[in-house]
């Protein structure tokens, strides 16, 4: 995880005394998981320049298999499946929104 020069690290969430620690380390993951959703959506852009219509933006099996791979590894974690899988609903939706923007301004 990269972190900004001006912020220092965070301390790791069992070392944190203090609910300034621990927003600190919020924060710094949220940095972190923006710089990944920055990651997936250049993915989205690189799936838009690569597919050839722009029906195949949408696929409601991969969608499927996306959210199911996300319950089970947030149920492996510890993490409420569930609740996972509705962020990842989500994601894949603003994902295919994205993707669909893409793939029309490409071709405009």
């Amino acid at each position: 995880m990269t972190i900004e020069p001006h912020h220092s690290a965070a301390a790791p969430p069992e070392n944190c005394t203090t609910m300034q620690e621990v927003r600190h380390g919020v924060d710094a993951t949220d940095r972190a998981m923006m710089a990944l959703l920055q990651q997936r959506f250049a993915y989205m852009a690189a799936a838009a320049r690569i597919k050839q219509s722009r029906g195949q933006v949408r696929d409601e099996a991969r969608k499927a298999e996306v959210i199911e791979a996300a319950r089970a590894d947030a149920a492996s974690r510890g993490l409420p499946p569930q609740a996972i899988a509705g962020l990842w609903d989500d994601l894949v939706e603003a994902s295919i929104a994205y993707e669909l923007t893409e793939w029309d301004r490409l071709r405009g």
